[in-house]
Parts: structure tokens; C-alpha cells; sequence
């Protein structure tokens, strides 16, 4: 958080006085001066979700605030993911963590205000001047190491410690953030069991599905001291599964590392979590490095840490680890899906190209070289930021009501037809998100979606068979009640079936469908079938138009003479009304 929360920094400056408007990374945007209480003085990061501002608090005091994007801001589970970070960050008072100041979650440009950290963040220090010196690698292990325990202590695990995420502030490490913290006690942390986080600061248990535990950001600090001693990524750089699996192996990089620190750095990051020392131990260590010692700490057996590659029996084979120096941006799955929660836009270095980019060789792979992936970085979800089109959603579902008065049967055909549509469309398009991500654009990326089409489909049909049963009962729920509340007002009969208790029903059970369990395929593949079919400006306005009032006109016919007009596919009324 702070000043750069999951961003880029941005590194125009501007002219003294002068606001942030058309500042690089503000998508054309003209921020106001203002916001709330705050005055904005310069745009200092951003991300695909906001944009972080450096500005003045009404007592002259300079802070961060963070904006979400106008078209972020227009959906609700973007505004929920802020709430949850002022709800995390408000349990947590230490100078060691960017604290949140103030917050508007529910205006128009919802913002976070958190203390201003005016440091650079310890990647950008290692890239300009190299691993960190003993003295100063003490230091950064235990101001870290006491921001973990302190929101360890308010049952906050932070799941992303990461050099990008540390600031030095005279030397004094500030934790910052908290866009993707877990609270020990809410169980939405998980979607699909897709893992939300950075590549090569993810701990082997998380990456294979365990329970977040405290133990995630215990390996992300031994990760990030890695990265301070050595001055490049411990798992190296490249496509993500290759990172993970380097990760799962505890194939660290400590190429360039003091002989007297591999020890400990290696055993930090073990693959198997009861091999790894404990904190305090890893923190002794280093004390007697900065001393001149050699870093040892005992292992599980009682004896002292030893690095295995200085033992390779003659003729054994070593598997080389890259030397690139570039970090995969972070993993956003979708939360649940990557369309739901991305932001990082940053993109890694081609292989072979500039910049500290690793070849074929430097993966001990040259002859298994896809020259495809060369020149295809991972690509983000193209549905993020994109128009929620709600008012055209709201056009359709009021046209459907409609219908649902004075031709529930065919209504029912065409709610089943959409649901299967609107699933397919999200499967297939999801399925294309993670293999570009992972792969890059490729030209079998067609063909391959065609070919999985069928099988979205299949799923796409079971789902909305299951998916229709809850809606289904809680429809029949609401005609049966909307009919008895008629009766006991008007003195007469039950009356199931007539188009104001279907209108009743049909609506009861279009929101449970829409919002119940399964509902958010149908929501992504129902904004994208919209996006793709209605353009938006006069065209939208049009079928907006039209939608409404069809679905009036066939309501009020419907009312108007006190019967639907057909029930096909049945042959009757099946409420016996």
C-alpha cells in the first residue's frame, strides 16, 4: 500500500504546484485536484485495479491515497476487495506497516488513505545497486520479520511478501499491500482453488493447494532475503509453471551468494515445511553473519546446514538454474477468475532480448526451445475493466419478466437457452484467459478453443440443469405466496399461475439464479455475450429501448386480461389455477 500498492512506479515527476492530471498511467483520466478531504499532488503509482496519488490530508501532512479506476469502481467485487483491505489493514497499528488513515468505500471514486512511506521498495534499490550488504541484510530480516509477527498477531496473513512489497524508509523496512491478505477467520480467500499471488514468493504448500497458514509469509521473507542477498529472483524468471516447479523442487538460484549464507538461504526455502529453520534461528544467523561467521543453523537431524551442490559426486547430473533477473508479474485469478481480480499489466522481458532476458541455454533446455514462447509473453484477462453493462443487462431481464407473464413456457425455454449460452461463452473464454496466460498468444489458440467448445457446452448444460433447480423452487415458492397474499386481500380463490403471480415468481427466481450458487459464470458469460453483440453507445440505447418496452407492453397485455396467452410447451396451466 502506501505509495505503491501492487504498481508500477511511475517515474515522471511533476512541476511544483502542478496537479496530476494526464499523468502517465492515468488512461487519459483528468483526476480532480480534490478528492474528499485530500488534495492530490502527484500521481506516484498504478495498477490495473487504481492508481496511487501523493497527496496532503486537511492538516497539510502528506499521505497515499488510493483510487480505484472509473471503470473499476463500477463493479461491486472490486469495491468489496478494497473494503476487505481497509477491514485488514484497520486491526494493524505499527510503524513497520503502512496503516490505513481513512477510507471512502461506497462514493463515486472509492479510495483508501494509508500513511505515505517515502522510500523506494527494496526491489528498486537491489536493481540500482546490488545485494545488500551483511549489516544491512540484519536489518532488513528483522524489521520484516517483526511486521510478519505483528499482523500474525491480528490474525492477518499478508500472502504476498515480495521485495516490490517492502519499502525502506531511512533503512527501516514498511510492509505494504494488503490488496490480497487473508483474515484468519474469513473463508473466502479461495475461489476454485486458484492461488492468488507472486511466483517464487509463494510457499510449495500454497502453490499445491494447502490452507493458507502463517507459514506462506514465512516463506515469502525467506524468499525476499534471498532475492536482497543474491540480486535476482530465487526461482529465476520465465513462463509461470516453470517458476512453480522450481519452487515445488526448492531449486533456488544462489549463484553470486556469500559461501557462508548458501546454508541457511537454501534451508529457508526447502520444499518440505518441517526442514525449514524457524524464524527466530534464521534471525541468529544472520546476526552472526553480519558478525563475520558463517551462517549455520541445525537441521531436523542435529546436524549443521550443509549446501548439497558443493557435493555432487563426478559424472552426476545438476540441473542449471537461469540467471535472468525479471519477476513474472503477479498471479490473478480470476478472485475467483483471473477477469475478476487482475492487475498486474507489467509483462516480463523476452527470452533472449535485452534487459537481462535468459536464452535457450540458460535453461539447460536448448534443443527443447519452443521458439513459439519466445515471442509470446503471458498475457492478462481482456475482459478486465471492460463495461459490467448492466442497463442493457437490466433491459434484457425486464423484456424476459415480460415474457415470463404471457408466455412462461417459451420464457423458461429461453432462460434455459441463455443460461447454457451464457456458461459456454464463459468457460471458453476463461479457458483461452489461463492458456494465454500461461503460454502466451499462440496461433493454435483458435483451433484449440473450437475444439474445446463441445465440452463447454456439455458442462455448460449440466450446470445449468443444476444451477436451475434452487431458482426453480424458489419460483414456485413465490407464485404459491404472491397467489395466497392475493387471495386473503381480494376474498377469492387461489389463483397459481396468473401473470401477476408469475411475474412474481419468474422475478424471484431470475434473482436466484443470477445471484445464487453457480451464478457467476452466468453473470461473466452474460456481460460478454453483450459486449460482443451490442456495441455500445446508440445501438445499446436502442435495444435498451425496445427491451423495455416489450417486456411492458406484454405484462400489461398479460394483466389486462387476467390470463397468459399460451403455455406451450404445456398444454395447460401446470398450477391447476
Amino acid at each position: 500500500m502506501a505509495a505503491r500498492d501492487r504498481t508500477e512506479r511511475v517515474t515522471t515527476t511533476l512541476p511544483s504546484g502542478a496537479s496530476s492530471a494526464g499523468a502517465p498511467g492515468s488512461g487519459g483520466a483528468q483526476p480532480p485536484q480534490r478528492l474528499g478531504r485530500y488534495r492530490l499532488i502527484e500521481e506516484i503509482g498504478e495498477g490495473g485495479m487504481g492508481v496511487v496519488h501523493l497527496a496532503l490530508d486537511p492538516r497539510g501532512r502528506a499521505v497515499a491515497v488510493k483510487v480505484l479506476r472509473t471503470h473499476v469502481a463500477a463493479d461491486p467485487d472490486a469495491r468489496d476487495r478494497l473494503g476487505r483491505e481497509v477491514e485488514t489493514l484497520s486491526r494493524i497499528r505499527d510503524d513497520r506497516v503502512a496503516g490505513v488513515l481513512d477510507a471512502d468505500i461506497m462514493g463515486p471514486r472509492p479510495y483508501i488513505v494509508t500513511r505515505y512511506v517515502a522510500g523506494p521498495s527494496l526491489d528498486e534499490i537491489v536493481g540500482q545497486e546490488g545485494s545488500l550488504e551483511p549489516e544491512a541484510l540484519l536489518r532488513l530480516a528483522r524489521g520484516v520479520a517483526e511486521a510478519i509477527r505483528t499482523i500474525h498477531a491480528c490474525g492477518v496473513v499478508h500472502r504476498d511478501i515480495k521485495p516490490g512489497n517492502v519499502l525502506l524508509e531511512d533503512g527501516e523496512p514498511v510492509l505494504i499491500d494488503f490488496g490480497i491478505a487473508h483474515l484468519q477467520d474469513d473463508v473466502r480467500h479461495t475461489v476454485g482453488g486458484l492461488v492468488m499471488g507472486t511466483p517464487g514468493y509463494l510457499s510449495p504448500e500454497l502453490v499445491e493447494g494447502a490452507p493458507i497458514t502463517d507459514a506462506t509469509d514465512w516463506w515469502g521473507w525467506a524468499a525476499t532475503i534471498t532475492y536482497a542477498a543474491s540480486g535476482r529472483p530465487p526461482f529465476g524468471r520465465g513462463r509461470m509453471e516453470a517458476v512453480l516447479s522450481r519452487v515445488r523442487a526448492g531449486e533456488v538460484d544462489l549463484t553470486g551468494v556469500d559461501d557462508r549464507l548458501v546454508p541457511l538461504l537454501r534451508a529457508s526455502l526447502a520444499p518440505d515445511p518441517g526442514d525449514r529453520p524457524h524464524a527466530d534461528e534464521v534471525l541468529d544467523a544472520l546476526e552472526r553473519f553480519a558478525a563475520g561467521d558463517a551462517a549455520t543453523v541445525p537441521s531436523p537431524s542435529g546436524q549443521v546446514w550443509d549446501d548439497p551442490a558443493r557435493h555432487v559426486p563426478p559424472g552426476s547430473t545438476r540441473v542449471l538454474q537461469q540467471r535472468g533477473t525479471a519477476v513474472l508479474p503477479a498471479i490473478h485469478g480470476p478472485a475467483p477468475l483471473p477477469a475478476e481480480r487482475p492487475e498486474a499489466q507489467g509483462q516480463p522481458p523476452r527470452r533472449g532480448a535485452g534487459a537481462g532476458g535468459a536464452g535457450p541455454a540458460a535453461y539447460g533446455h536448448e534443443d527443447e526451445w519452443d521458439e513459439d514462447d519466445e515471442l509470446a509473453p503471458p498475457e492478462g484477462d481482456p475482459r478486465i475493466g471492460r463495461a459490467p453493462r448492466t442497463v442493457t443487462l437490466l433491459a434484457l431481464a425486464a423484456a424476459w419478466l415480460g415474457l415470463a407473464a404471457a408466455l412462461p413456457g417459451i420464457a423458461l425455454l429461453a432462460l434455459a437457452g441463455w443460461s447454457v449460452l451464457g456458461r459456454s461463452v464463459d468457460r471458453s473464454l476463461t479457458g483461452l484467459v489461463r492458456r494465454r496466460y500461461d503460454r502466451g498468444r499462440r496461433r493454435s489458440d483458435v483451433p484449440w478453443a473450437v475444439v474445446a467448445s463441445p465440452f463447454h457446452l456439455v458442462g455448460a448444460a449440466i450446470a445449468t440443469l443444476v444451477g436451475l433447480l434452487l431458482p426453480a423452487v424458489v419460483a414456485v415458492a413465490a407464485i404459491f405466496a404472491s397467489s395466497l397474499l392475493d387471495a386473503s386481500l381480494r376474498g377469492g380463490a387461489l389463483s397459481p399461475g396468473s401473470p401477476g403471480t408469475l411475474l412474481a415468481g419468474a422475478a424471484g427466481g431470475l434473482l436466484m439464479l443470477w445471484w445464487g450458487p453457480g451464478g457467476t459464470s452466468l453473470r461473466r458469460g452474460s456481460r460478454s455475450i453483450v459486449r460482443s453483440v451490442v456495441p455500445m453507445g446508440l445501438p445499446s440505447r436502442v435495444v435498451v429501448i425496445v427491451c423495455v418496452v416489450c417486456g411492458f407492453v406484454l405484462a400489461i397485455i398479460a394483466l389486462t386480461q387476467g390470463a397468459s396467452l399460451g403455455w406451450r410447451p404445456w398444454t395447460g396451466n401446470p398450477f391447476g389455477g
